[in-house]
């Protein structure tokens, strides 16, 4: 993993799983140094098969992340700068993340810091996280959410927070699909990483096919996905078909017992 001395991030390491913070006071904002950083820190993760599953949280109670540091804009940093690999914040362009990935969301979580929860797989949110997409207010676009929103909540709730830019709670983007669950402010670490820990529990291999599944089919017609699932042509298909974890899948349920995943 990269030297992470006097850095924005931190990580902490559990068995298979891997806690990213971010804690960059005031806000948590994010300037290119920092998302250069993320973008090292999760393709570390991607790329080490002894991890398995991320968490990506925030220190302190009030934000999550407001996204785009305006003061290092200001200072010198330019918009279309390098980000680092993974793009902003390190996930929302990284390449072949196989693996789950939950954020745990406290307090504020606004304009790229909500297109950077919407890159995870599951959110979990405090009772008191907030969101919006407030781009719309200062002439400029939710790039990535403007892409990546109407293929999670309905295209008319969508439009409403791209075009209005209002705030909205944990209990209506809950309502709305975005978030797993709701819990105490206190709760929020730990109910991440029981959720962790049970994907920890999972087939590795199964869990990289469905995600590769999921973002290739996303620009595929139906029969067309299913095709190259069924003839293994995605690679992470074609792993796991001829994989031992298969096997033992199948063993585990006939002698009704618990599988062993290996990863292999």
């Amino acid at each position: 993993m990269i030297n992470l001395t006097e850095s924005p991030i931190r990580t902490r390491r559990e068995g298979a799983i891997l806690e990213v913070t971010l804690d960059r006071p005031k806000a948590n904002a994010i300037d290119l140094a920092t998302s250069r950083v993320m973008g090292a820190v999760f393709r570390d993760f991607r790329d080490d098969d002894s991890l398995r599953v991320a968490i990506l949280r925030a220190e302190g109670d009030k934000f999550f992340c407001p996204g785009w540091d305006l003061k290092a804009a200001a200072g010198g940093d330019a918009v279309d700068g390098d980000y680092g690999v993974g793009g902003f914040g390190g996930l929302q362009e990284l390449p072949n993340l196989n693996k789950p990935v939950i954020a745990a969301i406290n307090g504020i979580c606004c304009g790229g810091g909500l297109e950077l929860a919407l890159s995870a797989d599951l959110i979990v949110a405090s009772e008191t996280a907030t969101f919006a997409l407030p781009e719309i207010r200062s002439g400029t676009v939710a790039d990535a959410a403007s892409i990546k929103l109407p293929k999670r909540v309905p295209y008319h709730v969508a439009m409403d927070l791209l075009l209005t830019g209002r705030w909205f709670d944990a209990t209506e983007a809950k309502a709305w699909g975005l978030v797993r669950e709701i819990c105490a402010p206190g709760d929020l670490l730990a109910r991440a990483w029981d959720l962790a820990r049970l994907l920890e529990s999972g087939p590795p291999l199964v869990y990289a096919a469905i995600k590769e599944i999921v973002r290739e089919a996303e620009a595929m017609r139906f029969q067309d996905a299913l095709n190259r699932v069924t003839k293994r042509q995605f690679p992470t298909v074609d792993r796991l078909y001829g994989s031992d974890d298969l096997h033992e899948g199948q063993r585990a349920f006939a002698e009704k017992r618990d599988p062993v995943w290996t990863g292999r």
